[in-house]
């Protein structure tokens, strides 16, 4: 009775989850290479042998030049001459400034080579766009909460099928000839990927956990997009930033956050190469710069409250960023685990129903 019982929250949690599995399992797989899969969208980059990285400062005021009456967000420092710096603005030229876009500037001529759009721009921002998929479904609120919910239902498919399959768990890991047949894919696919799966499931449901709190229900106001003209810079960001590294050696910078106002504080975003392996090597640590452009406060991944920096590891656990090559190569096998799981699953379902009748 028991058996029959967790079989059928099994079935039926999969079941109605397996869409959703599907798609975050085969969304999930592309996005742990989403830098390098970003990458082949950039525009082609002719490198001048003579001519050095140019500054962040030279490319902020080329890029004022090109947008006068832009809102400057971010930009993505070029690590080398064959990278591009990337400026994230807000400009009345583009979807009336509604959205954010993205400006790909030379790294030695500051020449504007192409621009595109953020995370609604599937055509020539893909990586963008299916990152925001994996995140909301491009629902918004709404998207969230599915998540949420479909990946309880996940976990809830994941326990039963444990305690149901459990007596199957050791045989199948030492080899036994009997259950390897094709019948019993579903089987050998859960019980390989389980601890990924599990870890993947349980990461992803902490991620969303807020979509189940009062807060995330309140009514919230709508957004009227207003475009707040940068101005120049009021100090120099290379000059910034070499004094933030003579006082912390180990930091190397990534991004860039401008203020919003004169008085506001500008955000140098990067990591340290002394961080554990489990950190993010481009995201962990920030600095923040004031007006004057002096360092204000740091923000390192080893200062912060240990509940932020719990969710911080258990975000790169979930989304495979740490380890290299290797690890996003299992991170994509197993990923696509899941969305097999969903459609064995859904096969046998499909033979038992067969039977019945």
């Amino acid at each position: 009775m028991q058996k029959g019982f967790l079989f059928r929250i099994h079935s039926l949690s999969g079941l109605v989850a397996g869409i959703f599995i599907v798609l975050m399992s085969l969304s999930g797989a592309a996005l742990v290479f989403h830098e390098e899969l970003d990458a082949l969208q950039y525009p082609a980059i002719k490198q001048q042998p003579n001519l050095p990285l140019l500054t962040v400062d030279s490319c902020y005021r080329s890029l004022q030049k090109e947008f006068p009456q832009a809102q400057v967000s971010s930009c993505y420092l070029a690590e080398n001459t064959g990278k591009p710096f990337i400026f994230s603005v807000y400009d009345s030229s583009y979807k009336k400034g509604s959205q954010t876009m993205q400006v790909f500037l030379h790294p030695q001529t500051a020449e504007v080579l192409w621009f595109r759009g953020g995370g609604k721009d599937r055509r020539h921002n893909f990586m963008a766009w299916l990152t925001v998929f994996h995140n909301s479904l491009h629902l918004k609120k709404t998207g969230e909460w599915i998540l949420g919910f479909f990946g309880v239902l996940f976990l809830l498919s994941l326990c039963t099928g444990i305690i149901h399959y459990r007596k199957k768990i050791v045989p199948v890991l030492l080899f036994k000839k009997a259950l390897y047949r094709s019948s019993n894919l579903h089987q050998l696919v859960g019980v390989y990927a389980l601890l990924f799966n599990l870890m993947i499931g349980a990461t992803g449901v902490w991620m969303q956990r807020y979509v189940f709190t009062k807060d995330f229900y309140a009514a919230s106001q709508p957004y009227t997009p207003v475009i707040n003209t940068s101005a120049p810079l009021a100090f120099s960001l290379d000059s910034a930033i070499k004094q933030v590294q003579q006082h912390h050696p180990a930091f190397s910078a990534h991004v860039i956050y401008f203020a919003g106002s004169p008085k506001g504080k500008t955000a140098v975003y990067g990591s340290r190469s002394t961080n554990a392996f489990i950190h993010n090597k481009k995201f962990a640590d920030a600095v923040f710069l004031d007006s004057a452009g002096a360092l204000n406060k740091t923000a390192f991944v080893t200062e912060i409250i240990p509940e932020n920096r719990r969710d911080i590891i258990n975000a790169q656990i979930h989304y495979g960023r740490y380890g290299g090559w290797p690890v996003k190569l299992l991170y994509t096998l197993f990923g696509l685990s899941g969305g097999l799981l969903s459609i064995t699953g859904f096969v046998l379902w499909q033979k038992r129903k067969q039977r019945r009748f």
